[in-house]
């Protein structure tokens, strides 16, 4: 058990249609979250994905949300609310309810991730530095896994989101997540196709407009995923003027990145 208790805050702030419902813990320099897609905090948690308390325990201030219409947050059967930049956009209007006044770190995963690199390449100077978790399909194989996304889209409309589920059990599983538990998607059921559709729209920022972030990143992702595949790793920290790269091949070591963040954004800021 760890020494240090800390408290979480709820907090929440109306954004286009909906509310974001966010979770604030620690004193320090400001670090948000995002997590991944048809997720939540909690579904997260109760995974065992990743483990945060080592940045609370190293002084910052971890603030991690809701996307919009996951978990507790609300929104609409929007297509378009759901796309990688909108997301992004209330990414940098939960910086402003915080009254983030100088730069923040800023980690995410999956969609998160898309959602942070979307922000900074809109907002270079909110953000100090990056933590990139698990990149998603980009550029090359995005074009399967948006096609993908419409057809399930389209399957819950028609048959409903147990056919959906069902497809998706059919899937191979990355070894590396063997032993983590399945949850049923978020998102309410109304607006599933919506999101799928949202991020079938979308895409990583042009590697013009990365190779542009000059802010200092650390990517970390796993192996044997086709929805993370490591090409988008990669490519990034190629692509990232300043960037490292960490890939972890077996469960034990995914539990070493908490400890690994709070290494990295405990460094002198740039």
């Amino acid at each position: 058990m760890r020494a240090v208790e800390h408290t979480v805050r709820e907090g929440r702030f109306r954004r286009r249609r909906a509310e974001l419902v966010y979770d604030d813990a620690g004193e320090g320099p400001l670090a948000v979250y995002a997590h991944g897609g048809f997720v939540s905090q909690a579904a997260e948690d109760r995974m065992g994905l990743f483990d945060w308390a080592p940045v609370l325990d190293a002084g910052q201030r971890l603030v991690r949300y809701d996307a919009r219409a996951h978990g507790r947050s609300t929104g609409d059967a929007v297509d378009t609310d759901y796309t990688y930049p909108s997301l992004a956009d209330d990414l940098l209007a939960l910086l402003d309810h915080l009254c983030a006044a100088r730069p923040v770190d800023a980690m995410g995963a999956s969609m998160g991730c898309a959602t942070v690199l979307h922000a900074a390449v809109q907002a270079p100077d909110r953000f100090s530095r990056l933590v990139l978790l698990i990149p998603p399909t980009a550029w090359t194989t995005r074009k399967t896994h948006a096609r993908d996304n419409r057809e399930w889209a389209e399957l819950i409309e028609r048959e409903g989101v147990d056919a959906w589920l069902a497809a998706k059990r059919n899937q191979p599983r990355p070894t590396v997540l063997a032993d983590v538990p399945e949850l049923p998607p978020t998102p309410a059921a109304r607006v599933l196709p919506s999101v799928l559709r949202g991020l079938a729209l979308s895409d990583l920022p042009s590697p013009t407009a990365i190779t542009a972030l000059s802010r200092p990143s650390l990517i970390l992702a796993w192996v044997d995923d086709p929805g993370h595949p490591l090409s988008t790793a990669e490519t990034l920290a190629r692509l990232l003027p300043h960037a490292d790269l960490y890939v972890s091949r077996t469960r034990a070591d995914i539990r070493t990145w908490g400890d690994r963040i709070a290494q990295y954004l405990t460094q002198p800021r740039p």
